[in-house]
Protein backbone atom coordinates (compact mmCIF):
# COMPACT_ATOMS: atom_id res chain seq x y z
CA UNK A 1 0.00 0.00 0.00
CA UNK A 2 2.78 2.41 0.82
CA UNK A 3 4.49 1.55 -2.49
CA UNK A 4 1.28 2.15 -4.46
CA UNK A 5 0.71 5.44 -2.67
CA UNK A 6 4.20 6.66 -3.60
CA UNK A 7 3.62 5.64 -7.21
CA UNK A 8 0.32 7.56 -7.22
CA UNK A 9 1.98 10.68 -5.87
CA UNK A 10 4.72 10.40 -8.48
CA UNK A 11 2.15 10.01 -11.25
CA UNK A 12 0.30 13.10 -10.01
CA UNK A 13 3.57 15.03 -9.97
CA UNK A 14 4.29 14.07 -13.55
CA UNK A 15 0.84 15.18 -14.67
CA UNK A 16 1.15 18.47 -12.77
CA UNK A 17 4.65 19.11 -14.08
CA UNK A 18 3.50 18.35 -17.59
CA UNK A 19 0.69 20.84 -17.16
CA UNK A 20 3.10 23.51 -15.98
CA UNK A 21 5.49 22.87 -18.81
CA UNK A 22 2.66 23.02 -21.31
CA UNK A 23 1.44 26.34 -19.91
CA UNK A 24 4.93 27.83 -19.94
CA UNK A 25 5.57 26.79 -23.52
CA UNK A 26 5.82 29.77 -25.91
CA UNK A 27 3.81 27.78 -28.42
CA UNK A 28 0.81 27.63 -26.12
CA UNK A 29 -0.03 31.37 -26.20
CA UNK A 30 2.17 33.38 -28.63
CA UNK A 31 -0.06 36.46 -28.33
CA UNK A 32 0.98 36.78 -24.69
CA UNK A 33 4.70 36.90 -25.49
CA UNK A 34 6.28 40.11 -24.19
CA UNK A 35 7.69 42.42 -26.88
CA UNK A 36 11.41 43.11 -26.76
CA UNK A 37 12.42 46.52 -25.43
CA UNK A 38 13.31 48.68 -28.48
CA UNK A 39 16.85 49.80 -29.23
CA UNK A 40 16.98 53.49 -30.13
CA UNK A 41 19.57 55.88 -31.57
CA UNK A 42 18.76 58.75 -29.19
CA UNK A 43 21.09 59.36 -26.27
CA UNK A 44 18.07 59.87 -24.01
CA UNK A 45 14.50 58.67 -24.30
CA UNK A 46 11.39 58.49 -22.15
CA UNK A 47 7.78 57.43 -22.75
CA UNK A 48 4.81 57.51 -20.40
CA UNK A 49 1.17 56.57 -20.44
CA UNK A 50 -0.48 59.97 -20.89
CA UNK A 51 -3.46 59.29 -18.62
CA UNK A 52 -1.69 57.63 -15.71
CA UNK A 53 1.74 59.26 -15.98
CA UNK A 54 3.36 55.84 -15.56
CA UNK A 55 6.60 55.35 -17.48
CA UNK A 56 6.80 52.48 -19.96
CA UNK A 57 10.29 53.22 -21.31
CA UNK A 58 13.37 55.01 -20.04
CA UNK A 59 16.91 55.40 -21.39
CA UNK A 60 19.30 57.77 -19.66
CA UNK A 61 16.18 59.82 -19.00
CA UNK A 62 17.50 61.89 -16.09
CA UNK A 63 20.69 63.21 -17.72
CA UNK A 64 20.54 66.91 -18.56
CA UNK A 65 20.87 67.80 -22.25
CA UNK A 66 20.15 70.80 -24.42
CA UNK A 67 16.73 70.64 -26.07
CA UNK A 68 16.84 73.07 -29.03
CA UNK A 69 13.38 74.13 -30.29
CA UNK A 70 11.45 71.70 -28.09
CA UNK A 71 11.90 74.69 -25.74
CA UNK A 72 8.95 76.21 -27.62
CA UNK A 73 6.60 73.84 -25.82
CA UNK A 74 7.33 75.90 -22.71
CA UNK A 75 6.97 79.13 -24.71
CA UNK A 76 3.53 78.09 -25.94
CA UNK A 77 2.12 76.82 -22.65
CA UNK A 78 3.45 79.85 -20.77
CA UNK A 79 1.43 82.05 -23.14
CA UNK A 80 -1.64 79.80 -23.03
CA UNK A 81 -1.75 79.68 -19.22
CA UNK A 82 -1.33 83.43 -18.78
CA UNK A 83 -4.30 84.57 -16.70
CA UNK A 84 -6.92 86.19 -18.93
CA UNK A 85 -5.00 85.44 -22.14
CA UNK A 86 -6.77 86.76 -25.25
CA UNK A 87 -5.89 84.57 -28.22
CA UNK A 88 -7.43 87.13 -30.57
CA UNK A 89 -5.17 89.92 -29.32
CA UNK A 90 -3.42 91.63 -32.22
CA UNK A 91 0.38 91.76 -32.33
CA UNK A 92 2.40 93.78 -34.82
CA UNK A 93 5.59 92.19 -36.09
CA UNK A 94 8.71 94.31 -35.55
CA UNK A 95 11.85 94.53 -37.65
CA UNK A 96 13.78 93.33 -34.59
CA UNK A 97 11.87 90.02 -34.65
CA UNK A 98 12.98 89.32 -38.21
CA UNK A 99 16.49 90.68 -37.66
CA UNK A 100 16.92 88.33 -34.71
CA UNK A 101 16.21 85.26 -36.86
CA UNK A 102 18.62 86.41 -39.55
CA UNK A 103 21.36 87.10 -37.00
CA UNK A 104 20.92 83.79 -35.19
CA UNK A 105 20.26 81.69 -38.28
CA UNK A 106 17.18 80.30 -36.58
CA UNK A 107 14.11 78.63 -38.01
CA UNK A 108 11.48 81.12 -39.07
CA UNK A 109 7.79 81.70 -39.70
CA UNK A 110 8.99 84.32 -42.23
CA UNK A 111 7.09 87.09 -40.47
CA UNK A 112 7.12 90.45 -42.25
CA UNK A 113 7.69 93.65 -40.25
CA UNK A 114 4.52 95.71 -39.92
CA UNK A 115 2.17 92.74 -40.36
CA UNK A 116 -0.47 92.24 -37.70
CA UNK A 117 -1.38 88.75 -36.52
CA UNK A 118 -3.28 87.37 -33.55
CA UNK A 119 -1.70 85.59 -30.60
CA UNK A 120 -3.36 82.38 -31.79
CA UNK A 121 -1.79 82.74 -35.23
CA UNK A 122 1.62 83.42 -33.72
CA UNK A 123 1.31 80.23 -31.68
CA UNK A 124 0.85 78.29 -34.92
CA UNK A 125 3.85 80.13 -36.36
CA UNK A 126 5.78 79.17 -33.24
CA UNK A 127 4.94 75.47 -33.21
CA UNK A 128 4.53 74.41 -36.85
CA UNK A 129 7.50 75.98 -38.72
CA UNK A 130 9.25 76.46 -35.37
CA UNK A 131 9.43 80.20 -35.90
CA UNK A 132 11.97 81.92 -33.68
CA UNK A 133 10.55 85.22 -34.91
CA UNK A 134 7.12 84.17 -33.63
CA UNK A 135 8.73 83.15 -30.33
CA UNK A 136 10.33 86.59 -30.03
CA UNK A 137 7.06 88.35 -30.79
CA UNK A 138 5.20 86.31 -28.18
CA UNK A 139 7.90 86.66 -25.52
CA UNK A 140 8.00 90.42 -25.97
CA UNK A 141 4.19 90.65 -25.89
CA UNK A 142 3.75 88.58 -22.73
CA UNK A 143 6.83 89.74 -20.88
CA UNK A 144 6.96 92.89 -18.76
CA UNK A 145 9.46 95.74 -18.75
CA UNK A 146 10.46 98.95 -20.49
CA UNK A 147 12.66 97.45 -23.19
CA UNK A 148 12.63 94.37 -25.44
CA UNK A 149 15.44 92.82 -23.39
CA UNK A 150 13.58 93.36 -20.13
CA UNK A 151 10.37 91.94 -21.57
CA UNK A 152 11.98 88.84 -23.03
CA UNK A 153 13.99 88.21 -19.84
CA UNK A 154 10.83 88.44 -17.76
CA UNK A 155 9.09 86.02 -20.11
CA UNK A 156 11.93 83.49 -19.80
CA UNK A 157 11.61 83.88 -16.03
CA UNK A 158 7.94 82.90 -16.40
CA UNK A 159 9.00 79.82 -18.37
CA UNK A 160 11.32 78.85 -15.53
CA UNK A 161 8.56 79.45 -13.01
CA UNK A 162 6.33 77.13 -15.03
CA UNK A 163 9.00 74.41 -14.93
CA UNK A 164 9.44 74.88 -11.19
CA UNK A 165 5.68 74.65 -10.59
CA UNK A 166 5.70 71.25 -12.32
CA UNK A 167 8.58 70.01 -10.19
CA UNK A 168 11.02 69.87 -13.10
CA UNK A 169 14.21 70.13 -11.08
CA UNK A 170 16.59 69.45 -13.97
CA UNK A 171 15.09 71.90 -16.45
CA UNK A 172 16.26 75.46 -17.04
CA UNK A 173 15.59 77.99 -19.78
CA UNK A 174 17.84 80.84 -20.82
CA UNK A 175 15.95 81.57 -24.05
CA UNK A 176 12.42 81.82 -25.37
CA UNK A 177 13.11 79.63 -28.43
CA UNK A 178 15.95 77.21 -27.66
CA UNK A 179 18.78 79.30 -29.11
CA UNK A 180 20.92 79.26 -26.01
CA UNK A 181 23.43 82.05 -25.53
CA UNK A 182 25.13 80.57 -22.46
CA UNK A 183 24.40 76.86 -22.70
CA UNK A 184 21.97 77.17 -19.80
CA UNK A 185 18.93 75.91 -21.71
CA UNK A 186 18.58 72.27 -20.76
CA UNK A 187 16.24 69.53 -19.60
CA UNK A 188 16.04 65.76 -19.28
CA UNK A 189 13.92 63.36 -21.31
CA UNK A 190 11.80 62.66 -18.24
CA UNK A 191 11.33 66.35 -17.37
CA UNK A 192 10.45 67.35 -20.92
CA UNK A 193 7.90 64.54 -21.17
CA UNK A 194 6.22 65.84 -18.02
CA UNK A 195 6.21 69.37 -19.43
CA UNK A 196 4.75 68.13 -22.72
CA UNK A 197 2.07 66.18 -20.84
CA UNK A 198 1.10 69.34 -18.97
CA UNK A 199 0.95 71.36 -22.19
CA UNK A 200 -0.99 68.67 -24.03
CA UNK A 201 -3.77 68.92 -21.48
CA UNK A 202 -4.56 72.36 -22.96
CA UNK A 203 -7.11 72.06 -25.78
CA UNK A 204 -5.71 74.92 -27.83
CA UNK A 205 -2.21 73.48 -27.58
CA UNK A 206 -3.51 70.08 -28.77
CA UNK A 207 -5.24 71.67 -31.75
CA UNK A 208 -2.08 73.48 -32.77
CA UNK A 209 0.44 70.65 -32.51
CA UNK A 210 -1.67 68.11 -34.39
CA UNK A 211 -2.06 70.34 -37.47
CA UNK A 212 0.13 69.38 -40.43
CA UNK A 213 -0.38 72.83 -41.97
CA UNK A 214 -2.02 76.15 -41.21
CA UNK A 215 -2.97 79.29 -43.13
CA UNK A 216 -2.85 82.60 -41.26
CA UNK A 217 -4.48 85.67 -42.86
CA UNK A 218 -2.62 88.81 -41.74
CA UNK A 219 -2.91 92.54 -42.31
CA UNK A 220 0.10 94.44 -43.62
CA UNK A 221 1.22 97.90 -42.50
CA UNK A 222 -0.59 99.38 -45.52
CA UNK A 223 -3.84 97.61 -44.72
CA UNK A 224 -3.42 94.99 -47.45
CA UNK A 225 -4.00 91.28 -46.90
CA UNK A 226 -1.30 88.67 -46.67
CA UNK A 227 -1.68 84.94 -45.99
CA UNK A 228 1.04 82.90 -44.31
CA UNK A 229 1.14 79.16 -44.95
CA UNK A 230 3.04 77.06 -42.44
CA UNK A 231 3.84 73.34 -42.43
CA UNK A 232 4.49 71.28 -39.34
CA UNK A 233 8.13 70.17 -39.16
CA UNK A 234 7.07 67.08 -37.17
CA UNK A 235 7.13 64.39 -39.87
CA UNK A 236 5.64 61.80 -37.53
CA UNK A 237 2.27 63.48 -38.18
CA UNK A 238 0.63 61.86 -41.16
CA UNK A 239 3.21 59.08 -41.10
CA UNK A 240 2.52 57.12 -37.93
CA UNK A 241 -1.11 56.12 -37.44
CA UNK A 242 -2.57 57.99 -34.47
CA UNK A 243 0.26 60.56 -34.11
CA UNK A 244 -1.03 63.90 -32.79
CA UNK A 245 2.04 65.97 -31.90
CA UNK A 246 4.16 67.47 -30.50
CA UNK A 247 7.41 69.31 -31.42
CA UNK A 248 10.75 68.93 -33.17
CA UNK A 249 14.05 70.54 -32.31
CA UNK A 250 17.53 70.52 -33.81
CA UNK A 251 20.70 72.27 -32.66
CA UNK A 252 24.45 71.89 -32.83
CA UNK A 253 24.74 70.97 -29.17
CA UNK A 254 21.32 69.39 -28.79
CA UNK A 255 21.31 67.25 -31.92
CA UNK A 256 17.95 66.14 -33.37
CA UNK A 257 15.21 66.09 -30.72
CA UNK A 258 11.54 65.11 -30.78
CA UNK A 259 8.63 65.28 -28.40
CA UNK A 260 5.87 62.99 -29.64
CA UNK A 261 2.45 61.62 -28.80
CA UNK A 262 -0.05 59.24 -30.37
CA UNK A 263 -3.45 57.77 -29.52
CA UNK A 264 -5.06 54.48 -30.49
CA UNK A 265 -8.17 52.76 -29.15
CA UNK A 266 -8.48 55.14 -26.22
CA UNK A 267 -4.83 54.80 -25.21
CA UNK A 268 -2.34 57.68 -25.46
CA UNK A 269 1.43 57.67 -25.03
CA UNK A 270 3.67 60.71 -24.87
CA UNK A 271 7.45 60.80 -24.95
CA UNK A 272 10.72 62.55 -25.70
CA UNK A 273 13.90 61.76 -27.61
CA UNK A 274 16.99 63.89 -27.08
CA UNK A 275 19.96 63.82 -29.46
CA UNK A 276 18.73 61.06 -31.74
CA UNK A 277 19.70 60.87 -35.41
CA UNK A 278 16.86 58.40 -36.07
CA UNK A 279 14.28 60.25 -33.99
CA UNK A 280 11.23 59.38 -36.13
CA UNK A 281 12.04 55.68 -36.36
CA UNK A 282 12.86 55.71 -32.65
CA UNK A 283 9.50 57.31 -31.82
CA UNK A 284 7.60 54.83 -34.00
CA UNK A 285 9.34 51.88 -32.34
CA UNK A 286 8.64 53.21 -28.85
CA UNK A 287 4.99 53.86 -29.66
CA UNK A 288 4.71 50.38 -31.16
CA UNK A 289 6.17 49.05 -27.93
CA UNK A 290 3.37 50.73 -26.02
CA UNK A 291 0.56 49.84 -28.41
CA UNK A 292 1.83 46.33 -29.14
CA UNK A 293 1.93 47.06 -32.87
CA UNK A 294 4.45 46.90 -35.74
CA UNK A 295 3.76 50.17 -37.57
CA UNK A 296 7.40 51.23 -37.52
CA UNK A 297 8.31 48.49 -39.99
CA UNK A 298 6.16 49.97 -42.76
CA UNK A 299 6.08 53.67 -41.84
CA UNK A 300 6.92 56.11 -44.62
CA UNK A 301 7.68 59.65 -43.49
CA UNK A 302 5.56 62.54 -44.71
CA UNK A 303 7.47 64.75 -47.13
CA UNK A 304 7.49 68.48 -46.46
CA UNK A 305 6.82 70.78 -49.44
CA UNK A 306 9.78 72.37 -51.13
CA UNK A 307 10.84 75.50 -49.28
CA UNK A 308 9.13 74.51 -46.01
CA UNK A 309 11.06 74.93 -42.78
CA UNK A 310 13.01 71.94 -41.53
CA UNK A 311 13.76 71.44 -37.86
Amino acid sequence: MIFNSVRARRAATVVLSGGLLLTASPLASPAQAKAAVPTITAKSGYVMDYDSGVSIYSKDAHTTRQMASTTKIATAITVLTTPGVDLNRKVTVKSSHRDYVIKQGGSTADLKPGDTLTVRQLLYGLMLPSGCDAAYALAETFGTGNSPNERTRSFVAKMNAKAASLGLKKTKFDSFDGISQRGQNYTTAADLTKLARHAYANGTFRDIVKATSYKAPATTSTGAARTYTWYNTNKLLGSYSGATGVKTGTGTAAGPCLTFTASRNGKTYIGVLLNGAGRYDDAAKLLDYGFGSTSAKTMKLRTLPEGAQQD
